[in-house]
């Protein structure tokens, strides 16, 4: 690893000399706000509706983070009637417990004055992802947001990834494009999208090779203060 990155150790290994990237698209979710327990819950609630044995907090986590959609088995063959229930629950509490991560905000304002191009790639419903970018107020941070249903496929596919670049007439490369996340998926799209994975968090993902790690949102504002 490059010398002129020792000091970055206390936020996580960056593994390479990363230089600043053309793009960076975020996943949403558990990446820039805190989320998670609304989706718990909900999930929980859909699989006692249709019958099924709900999961724990730690099979949660263990999840690969696939959209709903693509998570057939955890509804099985009630998949339409627990979707259902599942976002119905989502609905009721989205905006309300939408908490932005720390120091999400001021990573955003800082690559919006950088002059990057930033985008959102998420496998939550679009429709509900866009309320809560605009619940926030950061629709001018981001110059596309894709979710799940936007393009004919998720994540770890990389149509979202390609959709998300097109306004900017960008195209995926390890050098131009970053893409942000938590999970093993967000890491699989990456590199099927050609893209540079970067991990923030201390989850599974943080493991993976080849990628660039920082623990929190301000370890990566750090880093891009640093290129």
């Amino acid at each position: 690893m490059d010398k002129s990155f020792s000091a970055f150790q206390d936020l996580g290994p960056l593994r390479g000399a990363p230089k600043l990237p053309r793009a960076i698209l975020f996943d949403w979710d558990n990446t820039l706000v805190d989320t998670w327990r609304v989706s718990y819950d909900s999930f929980n609630t859909a699989l006692t509706a249709v019958g099924r044995e709900t999961i724990t907090v730690e099979q949660f986590w263990t999840n690969p983070h696939r959209s709903v959609r693509d998570s057939q088995k955890i509804f099985g063959e009630h998949q339409a009637k627990g979707e259902k229930i599942f976002y119905d629950e989502v609905i009721k509490r989205h905006l309300v417990e939408l908490t932005p991560l720390e120091g999400a905000q001021a990573l955003l304002s800082k690559l919006q004055d950088r002059g990057l191009y930033v985008g959102v790639v998420s496998n939550k419903n679009g429709d509900l992802l866009r309320k809560e970018v605009a619940h926030l107020g950061w629709e001018t941070h981001f110059r596309h947001v894709i979710g799940s249903y936007d393009v004919e496929q998720d994540k770890p596919s990389p149509l979202p990834v390609f959709e998300a670049l097109k306004p900017g007439l960008l195209h995926p490369s390890e050098h131009d494009v970053w893409f942000v996340g938590d999970s093993i998926v967000d890491v699989e799209c990456a590199r099927a999208a050609g893209c540079t994975p970067l991990v923030v968090g201390e989850g599974a993902a943080a493991l993976e090779e080849d990628i660039i790690h920082v623990k929190t949102c301000q370890g990566l504002m750090a880093l891009v203060e640093s290129l």
